[in-house]
């Protein structure tokens, strides 16, 4: 392929030739007539050959400019054309958003259609998983983090934007008629419902956590190893069971706020964890910015 000038200097001539004027031309792109002088002399070295007749007045193009200008013209309108087209194919893309297999499906999805309805142009591929997808390698575009304010993300630009609180909970059906238990060693009569927390996770709210500050509280507490229990490694399915009336949990009240909204869930004790936060991460310099941010703003606007 052969060497092409500066595509600058192409500009420069091409909106000289269709104003026949380096004044109106300068002022369409943003720079001094000297500039554009300075542009069209390069691009003259370049061709070895002058494009313009700048005297007697008005300028008008040579012979050498007249060939050149179509080509240029038309080439400059084929890149806009072509460039325009690959950003509305881009915008039609589906925006990658990965974050947890809960929040996604008790938080997200349910959202989704005021998402559709602000943004209908603007598709959503959901990875919900609870590996940590590399943005910054492009395995995504935006990553709904779960951390605590100790861990918050360090991988690009990075926005809290909601925090939980972890309640014991299970259906009604197992509570005395007064609503709640009465103290911790009631758990004696009951299953505790948990679910997988990584190792790497520091002080999660589980029951072991939830058990060791109860102690202060109540007297008589069994032992964790003489309770009943069952565990999920999916906190999904940890969550169905408890609605199912198989035993108290301790889930996130974001999560389950569905369910303690409509009465299908109750809070067992008035003992509480605090939780962790959830953050947006996106990468900077990112191509599809413009849809990013309008992602972001949206997570920030809705609960």
């Amino acid at each position: 392929m052969n060497r092409l000038p500066p595509l600058i200097e192409l500009r420069a001539f091409e909106a000289a030739a269709r104003h026949l004027s380096f004044k109106k031309a300068a002022a369409e792109l943003g720079v001094t007539p000297t500039a554009i002088s300075h542009q069209i002399r390069l691009l003259e070295q370049y061709c070895g050959r002058a494009l313009f007749r700048r005297m007697p007045r008005p300028m008008s193009l040579t012979e050498a400019g007249a060939r050149l200008f179509p080509v240029v013209r038309d080439g400059l309108e084929a890149f806009a054309t072509a460039l325009g087209a690959i950003r509305r194919k881009d915008d039609r893309q589906a925006l990658r958003i990965t974050t947890t297999n809960a929040f996604a499906a008790r938080w997200l999805v349910p959202r989704l259609p005021h998402w559709r309805k602000q943004h209908p142009q603007s598709p959503l591929d959901i990875t919900g998983t609870d590996s940590v997808l590399d943005l910054p390698a492009g395995d995504a575009d935006v990553a709904i983090r779960y951390a605590t304010s100790r861990q918050v993300p360090r991988e690009g630009i990075v926005e809290e934007f909601l925090s939980d609180t972890y309640w014991p909970v299970c259906s009604p059906d197992l509570l005395p008629a007064g609503g709640r238990l009465k103290s911790a060693a009631d758990l004696r009569k009951h299953v505790l419902v948990h679910s997988y927390w990584f190792p790497s996770d520091i002080d999660p709210p589980s029951w072991q956590r939830w058990l060791a500050v109860a102690r202060r509280k109540w007297r008589n507490l069994p032992e964790f190893t003489d309770m009943q229990h069952l565990s999920f490694r999916e906190e999904l399915h940890a969550i169905e069971a408890v609605v199912a009336g198989q035993g108290v949990g301790i889930f996130s009240d974001v999560l389950v706020a569905p369910e303690l909204a409509s009465g299908a869930l109750v809070k067992a004790f008035d003992l509480s964890l605090p939780g962790y936060r959830f953050y947006v991460v996106r990468r900077p310099g990112h191509p599809r910015e413009r849809i990013i941010r309008a992602f972001s703003a949206w997570l920030l606007s809705v609960r």
